[in-house]
């Protein structure tokens, strides 16, 4: 295949958006979907090499992974010797811990997978992760494994023009697959391969049927996948579901840029964007450890801008002396593979980094107490005790404790109602208590989640028709959950979530003898073992900073109508006395999070629940 300048031109297109999306998401709020045009890209070349070798009869499976590991590894392990260098000496234990387990991850490229486990791609605690934006090497690594043992294996049952037609196929499933599974599993859809490969077999078609366009059409056609593509740029956001139907603007935009095929183009052959395709994979590795450097440090605007020019020397720097090194790619034995330059640099580095995960990220390089501290942090931000639900009620996810009696108690709400679940557990309490929520929901209709489905709480009428409940009990901490910025929007946002609130709590106190309400706990980043560490953060806040946090609730609670026979409970007064701690005097933190009780902690400090539980 000769050398597409169309093609290295849409590769700029894209490393700009992902670029920009890292460094200040209001630039550009659908810029991470530079990655899906990455993966049509990808897909048309991949596809062009297995093809071309099937026809020929000269394909061989251990040239063509032995290739790709010499394209995409040395750069990558480059970086990460790199930042275990820089983190031996600026990160703390915790943070270089996390380091050593996601260098072992990406250089394995199974990192989309661990990713996918710890949280989702546009959560903030994605800000601390130095190489998060390698799920997207470890989803085309998987591709590049599967798709061709899926193509060599085929061919040999049936013919060349029928294989092209079940990638066809493959496409348009794929497609359908992902527009259903985005919105029912969301995180997973965007990590794994199975919801990612349509975009990459879909450049596959761009090769395997390739249109035969004259030159006002190939123009036509590249204008049409600019404006796809800049389209999604501009009109997306990380509060659409993605990658879902939304994400056949870019990936369509880009196989039509593939197909018109123009080798002479402003857009895509102009000189500076030959260079940034050039170097792009350098530059999409390097940029986002620099991103994460400024987040992490606290560093003022004026880097972002730094940070850019420093993404671009970076990558062409790396693109120069890493990328250019021709490594051998021919092997005898098929056991002399091994001995592949680029594969021992993923053992040697995964050791490293292995060592420094078991000992807690060197923590030996701490004074006593420091170590006493950052054990204790290691140890909260894992400290989250939510079994997986053990009963399904009228479609509704249920959590069941089983009591003694017949009475029934039903806790109701987001995650601040799953923290309580350790004491609830440990109580002994003669109730049969029911679990029902949802994180990052609340549990009015008008409350959406741009990221998940609340109606396993938002159908509250549903369990509370089915089964008796003795009481209920519920919490207010995500009532100002995804408030519009705009003023009058937020009021009117505000007032709709009072209506409804009032409504499920009349409907509440009409199907049970008792209804509670938990307001908010103490929260800020003090209480964050992960912040605490990185910037020697208070130990404490005020009992008054910690009502702060609140106003908008207690604003709201003077307006609830059914605020009337509803057994109010404050945190705070429990938790507090003049000061709210962080931690005890052995250095124990507290919370896994700014917001989140560890369940060590709420299985000492939540007793103002046994009004509800042991009476």
């Amino acid at each position: 295949m000769k050398f597409r300048k169309d093609i290295n031109g849409i590769r700029a297109i894209a490393v700009i958006a992902v670029v920009i999306f890292h460094f200040n998401a209001d630039w550009l709020p659908g810029g991470f979907a530079g990655v899906d045009v990455f993966f049509v890209i990808s897909g048309f070349l991949m596809t062009g090499i297995i093809f071309r070798g099937i026809e020929h009869k000269n394909f061989s499976l251990f040239k063509f992974y032995i290739s790709r590991a010499n394209r995409i590894i040395p750069a990558l392990a480059f970086l990460c010797f790199v930042l275990l260098i820089f983190g031996w000496f600026y990160l703390t234990p915790i943070d270089y811990k996390a380091l050593g387990k996601h260098i072992v991850s990406s250089l394995g490229f199974f990192s989309n997978i661990v990713y996918w486990r710890e949280s989702g791609y546009f959560d903030a605690s994605s800000h601390g992760k130095w190489l998060i934006h390698t799920w997207s090497l470890s989803t085309e690594w998987q591709f590049y494994i599967i798709y061709p043992v899926v193509l060599v294996i085929m061919q040999k049952f049936i013919s060349i023009e029928l294989l092209k037609r079940t990638v066809l196929i493959g496409t348009i499933l794929g497609l359908v697959f992902c527009s259903i599974a985005t919105y029912k599993w969301p995180d997973p859809s965007y990590y794994l391969l199975p919801t990612r490969v349509w975009e990459m077999t879909i450049g596959g078609l761009a090769y395997l049927y390739p249109f035969s366009l004259k030159e006002r059409n190939k123009k036509l056609f590249e204008a049409i996948g600019l404006f796809l593509i800049i389209f999604s740029y501009i009109s997306f956001s990380d509060k659409n579901f993605w990658p879902g139907y939304l994400s056949i603007f870019p990936v369509i935009g880009t196989f039509c840029i593939i197909q018109a095929q123009r080798k002479v183009s402003f857009v895509t052959g102009n000189f500076i964007f030959q260079k940034l395709g050039t170097c792009s994979y350098s530059i999409y590795l390097w940029h986002w450890p620099i991103t994460v450097a400024i987040y992490t440090f606290s560093l003022d605007g004026i880097y972002v801008f730094l940070g850019l020019a420093l993404s671009i020397l970076l990558g062409s720097l790396s693109y120069r002396y890493i990328e250019k090194f021709k490594f051998k790619n021919d092997f005898i034995k098929i056991s002399s593979y091994l001995r592949s330059k680029p594969i021992l640099m993923v053992v040697g580095i995964s050791f490293i980094s292995g060592l420094i995960f078991i000992s807690n990220g060197a923590i030996f390089r701490l004074s006593k107490n420091l170590q006493e501290m950052n054990r204790s942090a290691i140890s909260a931000v894992d400290d989250w005790d939510y079994p997986k639900y053990n009963l399904k009620i009228e479609g509704i996810d249920v959590r069941f404790i089983k009591g003694t009696t017949k009475k029934n108690i039903l806790f109701i709400g987001a995650s601040h109602i799953e923290q309580t679940y350790p004491y609830s557990y440990s109580s002994q309490s003669k109730y049969n208590i029911y679990y029902v929520t949802k994180n990052g929901c609340f549990l009015t209709k008008s409350y959406k989640n741009p990221h998940w489905s609340c109606s396993n709480i938002q159908n509250y009428k549903n369990i509370i028709n089915t089964i008796k409940f003795d009481k209920i009990v519920t919490s207010m901490f995500a009532f100002d959950g995804y408030l519009s910025k705009n003023s009058s929007i937020k009021k009117e946002q505000i007032k709709q979530r009072i209506i409804e609130y009032n409504e499920f709590l009349y409907f509440a106190k009409s199907n049970s003898n008792k209804v509670f309400m938990i307001l908010g706990e103490p929260k800020g980043l003090e209480f964050d073992p992960l912040q605490s560490i990185r910037h020697n953060l208070r130990k404490f806040i005020t009992q008054e900073e910690a009502r702060e946090n609140y106003q908008l609730h207690y604003d709201a609670l003077g307006k609830l109508d059914q605020i009337n026979n509803i057994n109010i409970l404050d945190p705070i007064d429990y938790l507090c006395e003049e000061i709210c701690k962080v931690m005890d005097n052995d250095f124990n933190y507290y919370y896994k999070d700014s917001t989140h009780m560890r369940s060590q902690y709420a299985k000492k400090a939540l007793g103002y629940l046994d009004s509800i539980l042991l009476e």
